[in-house]
């Protein structure tokens, strides 16, 4: 890596104070399991001339509950998330996708709001310098978006525009069940952000001087069945697939509510409003269960090489739904080998096994 000024910060309004003093180049650093694999390939064309670390603010890493209101501070470890009695009683989707991400060491390290706010992992996106990067692209403003034409196979089957790269997030899944909001701190202030208004197909809403604090959950309102599902090729280490999280409750055999969100099929989480609906009111059995299935994708337009995350997405929402094992069976062997013609991911340079944020 290239030489940078190392800041340790002790408090948000130092930490927002310094990203001010560097106008853009600077960057922040909580687990550091996704920026130090971006410093060593180089793949932007910039290099950050600081690193703020804010792993040494204190109370960022807490964990409570606050008149309902679940809360949790941007530096709480996903391995927390993945053993909090309070998380895997009441919030079991959030746990069930912390305790997914990548390996045991990266979740020892790697913290929510870093899973949050992690870059993309497009392959022409990250190319990296020493293999003849950085690639220009519409991400980086300059350029069309380079898997339109080419491999695609892990990018956007819906809401892709100028960019087809899909949010690698695995708690935003999650979160995006209970209409989480982001505390998001900088020069202004603070303000909230819906984790469902929080990315865009370029990008995240954040400007370069501003973090995420905390997140908060409203009070759940009722008893529900929650499940986080994830397929991937190669486990457990991968990035999803496709993932889906589900919240179902039922009342005197019919479905009374029921949220299902789904992830790496766009630039950021899709919530499946039109299988929600469809739902209510309805028994959730077999049949129930593969018609919001089918809703799910309604409107999917997907790209020459990823049609096959059409299936898995059906059937993936089917099976959480149900309640089922997420993994084997979901792709036909067709789609499995139309996916498996390279390695999963089109990522050359090594990376598509981790990332934590």
């Amino acid at each position: 890596m290239r030489t940078f000024v190392h800041l340790n910060a002790r408090s948000v309004d130092e930490a927002v104070e310094a990203l001010v003093s560097y106008n853009g180049r600077a960057r922040l650093n909580a687990g550091g399991t996704d920026l130090f694999g971006l410093l060593k390939d180089e793949f932007l064309p910039e290099y950050p001339e600081a690193i703020v670390n804010i792993k040494t603010i204190t109370g960022l890493d807490q964990i409570w509950t606050d008149e309902g209101v679940l809360r949790i501070g941007a530096l709480a470890r996903l391995v927390d998330l993945a053993n909090s009695p309070l998380l895997r009683e009441r919030y079991g989707a959030l746990a069930e996708a912390a305790h997914s991400v990548a390996s045991p060491q990266l979740r020892n390290v790697a913290t929510i709001g870093g899973n949050i706010c992690q870059d993309v992992r497009c392959c022409y996106y990250r190319y990296p310098r020493h293999l003849g990067g950085p690639i220009n692209c519409a991400r980086k403003g300059n350029g069309p978006c380079l898997a339109v034409k080419g491999d695609n196979r892990q990018h956007a089957i819906m809401e892709g525009r100028r960019c087809f790269a899909v949010c690698p997030s695995d708690t935003a899944v999650a979160l995006a069940l209970y209409d989480a909001q982001l505390v998001v701190v900088g020069p202004a202030g603070e303000r909230r952000i819906g984790i469902g208004e929080f990315y865009t197909p370029l990008g995240n809403v954040l400007n370069g001087n501003e973090l995420v604090r905390e997140i908060e959950i409203p009070a759940l309102t009722g008893p529900c069945r929650q499940t986080f599902h994830k397929f991937t090729l190669r486990k457990p280490i991968d990035f999803a697939i496709v993932s889906v999280a589900t919240a179902v409750s039922v009342s005197d055999g019919v479905c009374s509510d029921a949220r299902i969100a789904v992830g790496a099929v766009a630039p950021g989480i899709h919530r499946a409003m039109a299988a929600e609906e469809f739902l209510l009111g309805r028994p959730l059995n077999e049949d129930s269960a593969a018609q919001a299935g089918e809703l799910a994708v309604t409107g999917a337009r997907p790209l020459s090489r990823n049609g096959y995350k059409v299936e898995i997405a059906r059937t993936l929402v089917a099976r959480a739904l149900l309640g089922k094992r997420a993994g084997a069976g979901v792709m036909s062997e067709e789609v499995r080998t139309s996916q498996e013609e390279g390695r999963p991911g089109c990522d050359i340079h090594g990376h598509g096994g981790h990332g934590a944020g």
